[in-house]
């Protein structure tokens, strides 16, 4: 059985020292968390890998939405995905949409300038038209490695059977890292139920449930105490 990861999202250097020393697995830095997260600057992704020693993926999206505005737009998504690989960074977080479907053209343009990271396609899957196909799109696409999903609207258990079904589908290419608004109870529950092993919390490891306050080491410390609670035979 793999081991549970637990991936927190960093704004600040501050966030990435307090998840580090909860026990946090991974990083996902970002600025503007208010905004679902978009590309933060080199300099930040450069000071976070300076001061802990967790591996980070980091978010390319330079605009609200899924899409691109503007050639424009595009060459500042290739420059930050090509900036971040001479980083050594874990990998990319990225995610674009058309009509519907996911844009290859365009995903593949910007990880082509990153060609030895791996990447997660962020929420937009949650998106597009019909996830089950994205999962189909997505494995023809190596470096994509992860593909992080809420399971889409509804209580927990109908999100639970859908995650399990994102699940089965991506492998053994794809992982699916369980994330929107999760928090202790939900991953105590997917940890028993499915096969997933990875977690992505924002506003679970902020103080006041905010995506403006700052992550907690003690909030942190108690995701992971709740991942490790359920039996590694389960």
């Amino acid at each position: 059985m793999s081991k549970a990861i637990l991936e927190v999202i960093a704004c600040s250097v501050a966030d990435a020292i307090e998840a580090q020393k909860g026990g946090a697995s991974r990083l996902e830095v970002v600025r503007d968390l208010d905004r679902g997260g978009l590309t933060p600057s080199i300099e930040l992704v450069r000071a976070i890998k300076e001061a802990v020693d967790l591996p980070l993926r980091v978010m390319v999206r330079e605009s609200d939405g899924f899409g691109t505005t503007d050639d424009t737009e595009v060459e500042r998504l290739c420059a930050a995905s090509s900036e971040f690989s001479s980083l050594g960074i874990d990998g990319l977080v990225l995610g674009f949409l058309k009509r519907g479907a996911i844009d290859l053209n365009l995903t593949s343009r910007v990880l082509a300038c990153a060609p030895g990271l791996n990447a997660t396609f962020h929420h937009a899957f949650e998106a597009a038209a019909d996830q089950l196909l994205a999962v189909t799109q997505l494995k023809s696409l190596p470096q994509v490695d992860r593909i992080l999903s809420s399971g889409g609207s509804g209580e927990l258990e109908k999100r639970r059977g859908r995650l399990a079904a994102y699940e089965q589908a991506a492998a053994p290419e794809i992982k699916i890292i369980a994330g929107g608004g999760i928090d202790r109870n939900a991953i105590e529950i997917l940890r028993r139920t499915t096969s997933i092993r990875e977690f992505h919390v924002g506003r679970a490891a902020r103080q006041g449930f905010d995506v403006a306050g700052p992550v907690r080491a003690e909030l942190v410390s108690e995701l992971m105490r709740a991942m490790r609670r359920v039996p590694q035979n389960t």
